[in-house]
């Protein structure tokens, strides 16, 4: 018997997102730019499978071409004659829209691996009963071969991603181990190089290990990007260790994801949106992250747009140790009514604020009044999705020129409703109340979680000029009393300093400071 936790249940539920109305009410000009938008989106999306595991991208391919032959109606046939019960044909449909909804076998939220829910001599049966293995079959049994022990394996270190022994990673070689990250990171900081949108691989060289840095671009040549003195790949001693940075991972879907981009431009509603897509694309191009950092100046001064929308490797949960990015692009439009009440929170942050368990000093010296829209998602390519985001990531930025933050309005209406068959420990009356308020209880918690939670607080940093940007002589930690001791140096971020636990201790603090306020007069 197979633990549950490792497949998904035949009941599990299905929420499809609202946008037709959303769609609807666009111009024409605005639909290109939110289907070229979305293009861009779903083949950059393409690349969170070859991040999850060895295994993910021929699964996924295995799915696309048994569907793109027939319908699920066509298929469930198909499974009858090839002597699945309906139980068994459910238990392959759902597994196949887990693999579609976290791209990939593992889990998003929680790193665990799903496996089919039917036993695998019939899952075989019904791969090779189908009209695509019956027309290709050549293609169809290597890719069939080279998935289907791993699709069902649950050996202790395939049970969930990790890093080392510890479990499955494709950010990094699978002999690579803790020390090896940490030893990468050291020197990605002494390059000025972000972990953002590169890959670790070790190897042996003559009995020395050589690590080799991988930066995602459609570009696959060395070469200087404009603002670069000198070009940031080659061959490098660091700690007497060999390092080797190249350009090119996943080389083809970021030219796909260039094309899109330099499509949608077209169609661009302002100069902003215009010089934001075109940094975008040559982050993409190049593998540069200070030039995705330059396309995130532009969207913060996007304000308000009809079609909003985010692109690149921004989360880091996933990486094991921390600081590499996911891909994920969003495209969405914006909800006036439901933005007008989360402006209003906007414009109350500053009363709020000093409500907060910590000193003033311990806050950014001016609060960088954010745009926080109600958005109703069109394209979500990536992991899973949130309901809510709070970005960019990028410290520097959000410090001293701003973040967004958005709540996803279509998203909030269906994952968050409840079943009331379903609801336990509740009387009956009590059960209609329940239901009414979730939805707007969570709102409240969302919009102080992105905005005051994520959107408060500073970093105490010393940059490369040695200049402060706080009173080291003044300032005190509250736990302790003393002055504070330690702080951020140069180019050091949250996510390079705390790696392991930065995504989490961070969503941690966010949370918190929702729960915290979510009962205060003001805010409600």
């Amino acid at each position: 018997m197979v633990d549950s936790q490792y497949y998904l249940p035949n009941d599990i539920g299905i929420s499809a997102l609202d946008c037709h109305e959303a769609f609807r009410l666009l111009s024409p000009r605005e639909k290109k730019y939110a289907h070229y938008l979305s293009r861009a989106a779903w083949y950059g999306g393409l690349v969170v499978l070859l991040q999850t595991s060895p295994e993910s991208a021929n699964i996924f391919v295995l799915l696309q071409r048994i569907f793109r032959k027939q319908t699920p109606e066509q298929l469930e046939d198909v499974a009858k004659a090839a002597g699945l019960s309906s139980d068994e044909y459910q238990a392959f449909l759902v597994y196949a829209a887990g693999l579609y909804a976290n791209m990939g076998n593992y889990k998003s939220f929680g790193d665990t691996k799903f496996i089919p829910n039917l036993p695998k001599d019939k899952l075989e049966a019904l791969v090779r009963a189908s009209q695509a293995f019956q027309e290709n079959p050549t293609a169809m049994e290597a890719l069939w071969s080279s998935s289907s022990c791993l699709i069902y394996s649950l050996e202790e270190r395939q049970k969930q991603l990790g890093l080392g022994n510890k479990g499955i990673s494709t950010y990094f070689s699978g002999n690579c181990c803790l020390e090896d990250a940490e030893l990468a990171q050291r020197f990605l900081d002494s390059k000025k190089l972000s972990a953002y949108n590169t890959r670790l691989f070790k190897r042996d060289n003559g009995g020395k290990p050589c690590y080799e840095v991988r930066l995602a671009s459609a570009v696959q040549k060395d070469c200087a990007v404009d603002g670069e003195c000198e070009s940031s790949c080659g061959s490098f001693n660091f700690e007497d260790k060999e390092f080797i940075v190249k350009r090119g991972d996943y080389s083809p879907l970021m030219e796909k994801v260039c094309h899109y981009l330099q499509q949608a431009q077209a169609y661009a509603a302002n100069e902003n949106q215009k010089k934001m897509l075109e940094e975008y694309r040559r982050s993409f191009e190049f593998g540069s992250i200070e030039a995705h950092k330059e396309g995130s100046r532009y969207w913060i001064k996007d304000k308000g747009p009809i079609v909003e929308s985010y692109i690149g490797f921004i989360e880091s949960y996933r990486d094991p140790f921390g600081s590499r990015g996911e891909f994920e692009g969003f495209v969405a439009v914006v909800n006036k009514a439901m933005s007008e009440r989360f402006g209003k929170l906007v414009s109350s942050a500053e009363v709020l604020l000093p409500e907060l368990p910590w000193p003033q000093e311990f806050e950014k010296d001016k609060f960088l009044k954010p745009d926080f829209t109600s958005l109703d998602v069109l394209t979500f390519a990536g992991s899973g999705i949130p309901a809510g985001i709070n970005i960019p990531n990028y410290d520097d930025i959000r410090q001293s020129e701003g973040f967004k933050n958005v709540s996803l309005g279509n998203v909030l209406a269906v994952a968050y409703a409840t079943q009331k068959e379903k609801l336990t420990f509740l009387e009956e009356n009590d059960k209609d109340l329940f239901i009414k308020l979730k939805g707007p209880s969570f709102e409240v918690q969302v919009g102080l979680h992105e905005l005051l939670g994520h959107g408060s607080g500073k970093l105490f940093v010393q940059d490369d000029h040695g200049k402060f940007n706080f009173d080291q002589s003044k300032v005190v930690n509250p736990e302790t009393g003393e002055k504070v001791s330690s702080w951020y140096q140069g180019s050091e971020t949250w996510d390079s300093k705390f790696s392991t636990i930065a995504s989490s201790y961070e969503e941690c603090r966010a949370e918190c400071v929702g729960l915290y306020l979510c009962l205060n007069k003001q805010a409600l």
